[in-house]
């Protein structure tokens, strides 16, 4: 059984980057935690990431406020410009980004707890705060990571919620999101009804 989850923790969803093998960045969406002054990120298995951080080749944190990145690293979407800065892997449209040391990994059969430090942080945009569509994006982003996991009329609700700030905020990039998610959701609906036969 995980020890992971302790309910006082604060989770920021960031972006984190690592470096597959052939020197390739590999994206995905991350609720990450602070514990004990160090990152904590524990990755279910198996995953490319929990390959790649144990690996000892380059992580990167990343905030950025276009969803889309969220959205399409869930949908199979993960070609976004990614630029070298030799000690990090940064997205062009990062506002902030962190270099990290692993240095402490703690066995788990479903999560394991990888700790890193800091290297530095790199501050590159001003954050110019999430609008109600971009916050309904993230937590649909949460859902589908979760497809396999929760009952589907569970997360129909809740997007069905969501929708009502995505039609009162949301700008193109937001849209363009949400309709990866929706176009995912549907998708897993189908597979369980049989109705997709493609």
């Amino acid at each position: 059984m995980s020890t992971f989850i302790k309910t006082s923790e604060k989770i920021n969803e960031i972006i984190l980057i690592t470096e597959c093998e052939d020197g390739s960045p590999h994206i995905a969406p991350f609720g990450i935690r602070e514990r004990d002054g160090l990152v904590l990120i524990a990755p279910y298995r198996p995953s490319t990431s929990l390959d790649n951080l144990l690996s000892g080749r380059r992580v990167t944190i990343n905030t950025t406020d276009d969803v889309r990145i969220f959205a399409g690293a869930l949908t199979g979407r993960r070609n976004w410009q990614v630029v070298d800065e030799g000690d990090a892997l940064v997205l062009e449209s990062t506002l902030t980004y962190q270099p990290l040391k692993l240095e402490k990994f703690e066995e788990d059969t479903l999560r394991p707890l990888l700790y890193f430090n800091v290297l530095k942080e790199v501050n590159l945009k001003p954050f110019q705060g999430y609008n109600r569509a971009q916050a309904s994006v993230l937590e649909l982003c949460v859902l589908v990571s979760r497809l396999h996991m929760l009952p589907i009329e569970k997360i129909v609700s809740e997007m069905d919620y969501l929708q009502i700030a995505i039609e009162k905020t949301a700008g193109y990039k937001e849209l363009e999101a949400w309709s990866w998610l929706v176009e995912a959701i549907e998708s897993h609906r189908a597979n369980l009804s049989g109705d997709n036969f493609a």
